[in-house]
């Protein structure tokens, strides 16, 4: 870890789930963001999203630290675990509850697919117990789309905009949404770069920032890489580990990947040298909204 100086307002951040170890699509996500903050003169954390213990592999938040550590990419400050914060979470919840904003729900998976997908608001009146329940947002603040720095404007439809959604789930684990929410709120986060397998639930972020009455960053979805197949690069699609070899060629790929300039010469830099030239090359404007 580096602690850099003169920092401006900047703060973004890489957020891995320790499903899995880091594969090239992960690579670049974190180099994109990396290279924002940086090329912003600002701060670039690491957060583990380690809320979901079923589906994370043992050693991955390690390896995946190690890794990136091993690309170059140092962040600032304390490596920040979302497992030891579930006091802050719910705090939230129980705030939202207080403030009449949430309700207990026990509709199934299967009948909200029966629904079409979209849940429907039926338990929102009905003062259930939060036995063996989720708990949902009662959306007061629909979002129906957003600016995407990169993607430009979003629209969603409206059965996503209004739906009240999962922000704690029946199996007793805090939802994605809501710790996503609370944590970037909690570290100041400014923008947000991330992959574009995550723009859906954007708007129900940006709604739950304005139910805490939080300041909402800025968003820029990178592309996402696919396999041959035309799938996402993913842990699921058993995309292999990056080699803890030269970070040099991968780092290059990544940024062709990214539509970044060519560095010349880059066999004679070291892969600190190679990323300054690429934080004083970088153009997020240059990045292709999807790579096809």
């Amino acid at each position: 870890m580096t602690q850099s100086e003169h920092f401006s307002s900047y703060i973004g951040r890489f957020a891995p789930s320790p499903s899995g170890d880091l594969h090239f699509g992960s690579l670049v996500t974190a180099l994109g963001s990396y290279l924002q903050a940086r090329a912003c003169h600002g701060k670039w954390l690491m957060r583990i999203d380690d809320i979901d213990p079923p589906r994370e592999v043992p050693g991955a938040a390690c390896r995946i630290l190690k890794a990136l550590e091993h690309y170059g990419l140092y962040w600032d400050e304390e490596v920040f675990y979302q497992s030891q914060r579930h006091e802050a979470y719910r705090a939230i919840l129980d705030q939202l509850k207080q403030q009449g904003n949430s309700y207990c729900c026990t509709c199934t998976r299967q009948h909200i697919q029966q629904l079409g997908g979209f849940y429907d608001g039926h338990c929102r009146h009905l003062h259930l117990s939060d036995h063996n329940a989720a708990i949902r947002l009662k959306q007061h603040y629909p979002v129906y789309g957003f600016c995407d720095k990169l993607q430009g404007y979003i629209a969603v439809p409206t059965t996503i905009a209004e739906e009240d959604f999962i922000i704690h789930r029946k199996d007793g684990l805090f939802a994605y949404n809501l710790v996503v929410v609370i944590d970037d709120n909690y570290q100041g986060v400014t923008e947000i770069v991330r992959g574009a397998d995550l723009i859906e639930p954007t708007v129900r972020q940006l709604s739950l920032y304005q139910h805490l009455n939080f300041t909402t960053p800025n968003y820029v979805h990178l592309p996402l890489v696919l396999n041959s197949e035309g799938n996402k690069f993913s842990k699921q699609n058993h995309a292999q580990p990056i080699p803890l070899s030269d970070p040099r060629p991968l780092l290059i790929n990544a940024l062709s990947f990214l539509n970044q300039p060519t560095i010349a010469g880059w066999l004679d830099l070291t892969t600190d040298q190679l990323l300054q030239q690429a934080i004083v090359g970088w153009n997020i404007n240059a990045v292709p909204p999807k790579k096809t």
